[in-house]
């Protein structure tokens, strides 16, 4: 029962996040001459900080599958617990789009991302970039007790500084579920193209995963 209880967690997590900082972009906009720009950056960056201490203390608050992979890898999550966040996530993402669907104007995108530039592989390496840091933030805040106080102000700051760079670019994903919700609901292009926000986004949480490994195995030694 404990087990559906994080899931649950994470399904509220992921709701949230879509719903409040995907439907700011949505209502605010994002051109970078006006503050909708820098008003959707804390919107994603705030929510996660209301997340962390609230839903933090029963599923870890990853609320991104990418996260979830990296903890899979560091050893911190099982592998049917990974699949029931992924679960999850995905879920909470779709009913957080579908509950903004009312709201926003008709044709919005929902905050959904956008190739930069109509590239593909530059869309990939930005993504993987952004993901890295942001991951690698997350690895490092959350691996000492003492850093507990702190850690969801922390990975909030760091996802907001992810989004205030990368907004101009992509949109900002970082976070497979986030743009898989919006994306399914606008259909289109954002649709067509979502798999480079899921792709992207996990192959920076594994390498994140990867590189933090590396750095604590040689300060051990």
């Amino acid at each position: 029962m404990q087990n559906y209880k994080k899931y649950l967690a994470e399904f509220i997590g992921t709701f949230v996040l879509v719903f409040f900082a995907c439907g700011t972009a949505a209502v605010v906009g994002c051109d970078p001459a006006g503050s909708g720009y820098l008003l959707t950056a804390l919107a994603f960056g705030l929510v996660i900080v209301a997340m962390a201490y609230s839903i933090g203390n029963i599923s870890g608050c990853h609320i991104n599958p990418a996260v979830s992979l990296a903890m899979l890898i560091a050893g911190k999550l099982t592998v049917a617990d990974f699949a029931g966040y992924l679960v999850a996530q995905f879920a909470g993402a779709i009913a957080g789009a579908a509950a903004l669907l009312p709201f926003v104007e008709k044709g919005s995108t929902l905050g959904a991302n956008d190739l930069w530039n109509g590239s593909i592989a530059g869309s990939l390496v930005i993504e993987v970039i952004l993901t890295f840091v942001f991951v690698l933030t997350i690895l490092g805040v959350t691996s000492k007790p003492e850093y507990g106080k702190v850690a969801g102000l922390v990975i909030g700051l760091a996802l907001t500084l992810v989004h205030i760079l990368g907004i101009s670019f992509t949109g900002t994903s970082v976070n497979p579920a986030r743009s898989f919700g919006p994306a399914l609901f606008a259909g289109g292009t954002p649709l067509l193209n979502v798999w480079v926000f899921i792709v992207a986004p996990l192959a920076g949480g594994a390498l994140a995963a990867l590189c933090y490994r590396f750095l604590s195995e040689s300060k051990k030694k």
